[in-house]
């Protein structure tokens, strides 16, 4: 399966990316790569996720304090958002 992350979802890292690194890049890269590598991940166990709380959606925590949303379509996944679990989710 392909991985690919929405617009939306690519937001979300880089907001996530720069609020870090203002504290320290070092973190800030490490857990972009932790994000990038989770995701790749799902192309070989897309169902590895729990169920989402959006219909079609699933789920996967690759840190304790975010949650990567995404969703199958055909032999793609889709990251969808990836959000800080102190956030309200869905919106």
């Amino acid at each position: 399966m392909k991985v690919r992350w929405t617009a939306t979802a690519t937001q979300n890292r880089k907001d996530i990316r720069h609020y870090i690194a203002a504290e320290n890049p070092k973190a800030a890269a490490d857990m972009d790569r932790l994000f990038v590598r989770s995701a790749a991940k799902l192309a070989t166990l897309p169902r590895r996720g729990r169920p989402g709380a959006l219909p079609g959606t699933r789920e996967l925590m690759p840190h304790k304090n975010y949650r990567l949303v995404y969703e199958i379509d055909g032999d793609t996944v889709w990251m969808i958002a990836l959000i800080h679990t102190a956030r309200r989710w869905p919106p």
